[in-house]
């Protein structure tokens, strides 16, 4: 999973992206390490040693990893996707804040 995150981050470093990750694993010195090892250069944070951690309550995360996909908004618009599929939905709406743009942009040119 990790090698599919990295990829994604540094295709969309110059893209409104950003992966934020919440980990629970129980030793946060160990986590550091691996982190490291893995390259993770995104935010992400401890959740207190245990899946049932605040962050995992307040999202509702039942399964590790869990993956939410938010909008512009910050509406959850996917959910449990992976791979192909979550490239095709951060893709798409990346696509939505473009047309979003442009649309302001004909709209301004028209109002003058």
């Amino acid at each position: 999973m990790y090698p599919h995150e990295r990829s994604l981050v540094k295709r969309l470093a110059d893209k409104p992206f950003a992966l934020l990750g919440i980990n629970s694993d129980p030793n946060r010195k160990e986590l550091k390490k691996v982190l490291k090892k893995e390259q993770i250069t995104w935010r992400s944070w401890w959740d207190g040693g245990s899946p049932y951690g605040p962050i995992a309550r307040k999202w509702s995360v039942r399964e590790w990893p869990t993956i939410y996909v938010l909008d512009a908004k910050g509406v959850i618009r996917y959910w449990g996707i992976r791979g192909k599929e979550l490239d095709e939905a951060v893709d798409k709406l990346l696509q939505e804040i473009d047309s979003g743009s442009e649309k302001k942009a004909a709209d301004k040119k028209e109002e003058k």
